[in-house]
């Protein structure tokens, strides 16, 4: 095995996303800096000051930048066996590039034995790999809830890049474009990909097994089919969750083309801790909190 290998293979042991066996030593910490999107999707409604859900996009609060050194040094004095610092909202890193990108370069300065990690939709990252690259990011969760923009179109309300917003069909034929320039440039540079999909019964439910075979034509390290969380409030609060027996169904089809994730837990946006085990409420004094209609670009705003 070549230093490359090497190194890949302790990425993936120190993981507890990407490598089941790890989730029981290791933990992540997720810093809440991601404080806009760029997208809306109709199963999300982003919220600050709610510790009774645990699933993405929900945080306690924001973490102001010159508050992530502390805020990261009190977590691993308290839980030692953090191995992952990773951005994953409430909103998408790649809102605010030169933030996002001038964190994981602190981080990766001051701890470089962390591995970094960034969820995103994908729209803007493309333009921003190599940055990622040179700050120290080693792993990118990318969410990929369509490959055909007839079925991305019902389930994103609108996407923005810049000024300019894009709705309906072409809003998802863009995004999925997007994406597949992220994909290439993340293999392109090595990093380690986790795609996450959204099942969303009678959306995209029967689409996964398609999505599973255009992500291994880019070598897609893990997919994560993941059950729609019903959200009060957003345009899907009335679709059930998908049952047990459909959900393996779906990820039985979608392992025929890329291995899957199987031990997700919905993490939260300022998830601290083990998977199984989360502590964020030990540390929310470090977090400002805003009430839920200051936050920009809801899909309420911009119907």
């Amino acid at each position: 095995m070549d230093s490359t290998e090497n190194r890949n293979q302790n990425r993936l042991d120190r993981h507890p996303c990407f490598n089941r066996f790890a989730k029981e030593l290791y933990g992540r910490v997720h810093l809440p800096i991601a404080h806009d999107c760029n997208i809306q999707c109709n199963y999300c409604d982003r919220r600050y000051h709610c510790i009774h859900e645990s699933r993405p996009g929900v945080s306690c609060g924001l973490l102001e930048p010159d508050r992530v050194l502390p805020y990261l040094d009190a977590v691993l004095k308290r839980h030692p066996n953090i191995s992952v610092v990773g951005v994953a909202g409430p909103g998408d890193p790649f809102c605010d590039p030169a933030q996002t990108i001038g964190i994981m370069r602190q981080i990766h300065q001051t701890h470089p034995d962390l591995l970094l990690c960034l969820s995103t939709n994908g729209l803007r990252m493309a333009d921003y790999v190599g940055e990622m690259i040179a700050a120290g990011v080693t792993h990118v969760t990318l969410t990929v809830n369509a490959v055909e923009p007839a079925i991305g179109q019902r389930i994103y309300a609108w996407a923005r890049i810049g000024d300019k917003l894009y709705r309906g069909r072409e809003a998802a034929a863009l995004l999925w474009a997007r994406q597949q320039e992220s994909l290439l440039r993340l293999k392109e540079f090595g990093v380690t990909v986790k795609v996450n999909t959204v099942v969303i019964p009678g959306i995209n439910s029967d689409h996964i097994e398609a999505i599973a075979e255009c992500l291994r034509g880019f070598a897609v390290d893990l997919m994560n089919c993941i059950p729609l969380y019903p959200v009060v409030g957003t345009p899907f609060e009335h679709i059930a969750t998908v049952s047990g027996p459909e959900l393996e169904r779906i990820r039985a089809a979608a392992a025929k083309h890329v291995p899957l994730m199987r031990h997700c837990v919905r993490c939260r946006a300022d998830a601290v801790g083990l998977l199984h085990s989360d502590r964020f409420c030990e540390f929310e004094e470090f977090m400002s909190h805003q009430e839920v209609e200051t936050m920009p670009t809801s899909w309420r705003s911009m119907a």
